[in-house]
């Protein structure tokens, strides 16, 4: 098994996490530091972070938090401001799925499963995540509208097409498959309404439902296999999608 697949599988953190911190020399494996995330290792080898030992989770878990404003999408913070982590009192170590702004709330997994962590944030498997955004300049006009289903150009390419619906003259949903940091409130900015709040209600096939901020559940298996389902689907689509012609 490649050393920072190890990693994840044991809860340490997601796939791309763990080869930074391998690249930094972080990890060793028999007293041995490695600095190549492809060092092949097996569950019998001493594997330790910062010297303390890895060694993979045995029952993989899966929370949904929603998540209140001010709270950092991180398992710790240097100056001791709260984290989605710190908000759950689980047994085992837990990392977040994907960020959210800190003054962004709603719904974000918390895992520990790297392996599965990695299919739903990886922008090639295209996991839809759905935003409920309250917007500054009423009324939102079907012009507004018409140019976020289209892809809006940023500072850093043009974005995909959006799922968007309109609830009320000064809200929006907005559904979208990439995670760019802060996508949403710039997405939104470039078509004339800044976002005064926003909320994710859904990840994948999994919706906020009656969860209040700062609450949490344990998802059921059944739900996750539900959830991880959804990130190979979501890969294929792309797969064909890349073979159409461009507009």
């Amino acid at each position: 098994m490649r050393l920072a697949k190890f990693l994840a599988s044991a809860g340490v953190a997601s796939r791309r996490a763990a080869e930074e911190l391998v690249r930094a020399g972080r990890v060793a494996v028999g007293g041995v530091p490695v600095t190549d995330p492809a060092h092949s290792v097996g569950e019998s080898d001493a594997v330790t972070v910062d010297g303390a030992p890895a060694r993979p989770e045995r029952e993989r878990v899966v929370y949904a938090l929603n998540k209140p404003a001010g709270v950092l999408s991180t398992a710790r913070d240097t100056h001791g401001r709260p984290t989605v982590v710190s908000l759950i009192d689980a047994a085992v170590r837990l990392y977040p799925v994907g960020r959210l702004d800190a003054d962004t709330t709603g719904l974000i997994l918390l895992t520990n499963d790297g392996q599965l962590a990695h299919r739903l944030t990886h922008p090639s498997f295209r996991v839809p995540k759905t935003y409920r955004a309250l917007l500054a300049r009423p009324p939102v006009r079907e012009a507004a509208l018409r140019a976020l289903r289209a892809g809006v150009a940023l500072e850093d390419g043009p974005t995909a097409p959006a799922r968007v619906s309109r609830v009320s003259a000064d809200t929006i949903e907005l559904t979208i498959t990439e995670g760019r940091k802060r996508q949403v409130r710039r997405m939104c900015e470039a078509v004339g309404h800044p976002v005064r709040q926003l909320e994710r209600v859904k990840f994948g096939t999994l919706s906020l439902g009656a969860l209040k901020p700062g609450q949490y559940r344990r998802l059921s298996e059944a739900a996750v296999e539900r959830l991880s389902a959804a990130a190979p689907a979501a890969r294929r689509g792309a797969r064909s999608s890349s073979r159409a012609p461009r507009r």
